[in-house]
Order: C-alpha cells, then sequence, then structure tokens
C-alpha cells in the first residue's frame, strides 16, 4: 500500500511541473554566440507551441536570405505583451539571437528584437 501511494505521489508531483525540456535548444542552436540580423518582417506565426518570426536579412556574406527566428509560445509572447498583431510583415526589425547549428537554414533563437520606427523592443 504505501508503495503504491509513493509511487503515485510521484507521478502527480512530476506531472504537476512544465514541460521546459520538451526539446534541446542547445542540439538546434549555438547558445554561447549571438548574431545581429537587420531587415524586414515577412511573416509571424503567432502559433503553438513555438511562435516563428520570418525575416528577409543580409547573411554573413552580404546576401539577402529567408531567416526564421524561433520564439516563445503564444502565451509566454502575450504575458510580455506581444500579441499576433504586434508584428506586421513589411516591418524593419532588427533581430538578435543565437544561431542555429546548421549555417544552411539561416535559423536563430529569438533573444531579443527591436523595430527602430516607433522604438518598439523586447527582450
Amino acid at each position: 500500500m504505501e508503495r503504491s501511494f509513493l509511487g503515485a505521489f510521484l507521478f502527480l508531483a512530476l506531472a504537476c511541473f512544465p514541460a521546459y525540456a520538451h526539446h534541446s535548444f542547445g542540439r538546434q542552436y549555438y547558445l554561447e554566440k549571438t548574431i545581429s540580423i537587420e531587415g524586414e518582417i515577412l511573416q509571424f506565426d503567432h502559433r503553438n507551441p513555438h511562435s516563428y518570426l520570418y525575416v528577409m536579412a543580409k547573411d554573413e556574406n552580404g546576401r539577402i536570405e529567408k531567416f526564421s527566428a524561433e520564439w516563445g509560445s503564444p502565451a509566454q509572447l502575450e504575458s510580455m505583451g506581444v500579441s499576433k498583431n504586434t508584428l506586421k510583415p513589411g516591418d524593419h526589425v532588427i533581430v538578435i539571437g543565437n544561431p542555429g547549428r546548421d549555417p544552411h537554414l539561416h535559423d536563430l533563437y529569438l533573444k531579443s528584437i527591436r523595430r527602430p520606427a516607433d522604438g518598439w523592443k523586447w527582450d
């Protein structure tokens, strides 16, 4: 009886913790490095489990490329004042983030963003 109570207690206790580590950001991104891109927003996908911001910006060789920036969930972003209408296609932004491990993908994990036109920022 004690053993099944302990097992049930541990199961419930662990089930109450959010699943923060559903995948390892360290496997996909260089967490010790940051890059900055500047360009125009193509699209803002405000969706679960992670939102994505797509930006046309220059790569390290000066070529215009499509970058994808992985961001938080809609609930996380909305709790920090970022709604699905905060960023629009055509907005000029400066994004700082951790670069992806595959340089051909032009992806990053978003750490901060600024929109110089009106001074809006998130970090």
